[in-house]
């Protein structure tokens, strides 16, 4: 048992899952028939930045969990004879390169989850695909910068240490109540925690910590029979939270009961957290993906030389209006 054990914390994490089912009711009426992760920053779908992630990190196995109506998201992954042979008959090659790059990122497959329950619901949709395997999930309405590889350090993590792994990030205390966040303790490493509570969406004045779950995680497979067994919580659905926590007190239980090596026991390893001090573009909600959209069209060379000019000449003639 314990050769098994040692041999899930050594297995290389390949395959990354991306959950795409949210109604996206923050950005209706455009979300009705447009799925919100396709929306746009400039000139590039929301989850296409977030395939691209799991990409730098070596995870080109991506399984992304959909729902009725979000059909556009495998249309843009796949081919369209159509459009590349008019974009080559016009000699447009860079346009048609970008029109093929999104087809040729990764190796995706596609399963729905059938009814809005939670995100621990749609992790567990994954599990056939998974398997007995660890793997990454990547919430699909934010990324991270490409300069900040955290994705990776996630992954060595998790090799070092087995378990499971989530990305933290400090936010002010009022911002807590929109996350999960948790109660963590160091461990020697100046950017992993070993976490030992987690609460989702808590009241700001009973958080653990101003530290948030950022939608990065390396799970174990422990992770699916605990969210077998794990009830509906906050909101009636299934939270990968609820899931989590449950992992981390199994850690802590064995840690208590006498001293284990790092990275033993598989899914019993518990849980820890890499602190992430980077930059993270949130698209969830109308207000961060207006910041995300002037960021990036701040720092792209085709684009920056006019738009700030322009951007910096609009300011100034509103002053400071806000309405």
């Amino acid at each position: 048992m314990a050769d098994s054990a040692a041999e899930t914390n050594a297995a290389a994490v390949t395959k990354a899952v991306v959950p795409a089912a949210g109604l996206g009711t923050r950005f209706m009426p455009a979300a009705k028939a447009i799925p919100k992760e396709l929306l746009p920053v400039v000139d590039t779908p929301v989850i296409q930045h977030v395939i691209e992630e799991a990409v730098r990190a070596g995870l080109r196995d991506v399984l992304m969990v959909t729902r009725r109506g979000k059909s556009a998201i495998e249309d843009h992954f796949d081919r369209n004879p159509e459009l590349e042979e008019a974009l080559a008959a016009k000699g447009d090659d860079a346009t048609l390169a970008q029109v093929r790059a999104s087809n040729q990122l990764a190796d995706l497959h596609f399963v729905r989850q059938s009814a809005p329950r939670g995100l621990g619901h749609a992790v567990l949709c994954a599990a056939e695909h998974v398997g007995d395997q660890p793997f990454a999930v990547l919430l699909a309405d934010d990324f991270i910068d490409r300069r900040d590889p955290l994705l990776s350090r996630m992954l060595e993590v998790r090799q070092q240490r087995g378990g499971s792994v989530v990305a933290l990030m400090e936010v002010e205390p009022d911002q807590v109540s929109h996350y999960g966040c948790v109660a963590m303790k160091p461990t020697g490493e100046g950017d992993v925690v070993t976490v030992v509570d987690m609460v989702e969406k808590p009241d700001p004045a009973q958080a653990p910590s101003n530290w948030i779950i950022i939608g990065r995680y390396v799970c174990d497979p422990a992770i699916f029979d605990v969210l077998r067994r794990t009830p509906p919580g906050r909101g009636g659905e299934i939270q990968l939270t609820d899931a989590l926590r449950t992992l981390a007190d199994q850690g802590a239980a064995l840690a208590a009961d006498g001293p284990h090596g790092e990275g033993q026991g598989g899914g019993h390893a518990g849980v820890h957290g890499v602190l992430f001090r980077g930059r993270r573009y949130d698209t969830g909600n109308k207000l961060d993906y207006l910041r995300t959209q002037i960021q990036f069209a701040c720092e792209r060379e085709d684009l920056a030389p006019e738009f700030i000019p322009w951007l910096r000449s609009y300011l100034d003639s509103h002053g400071d209006e806000t309405g």
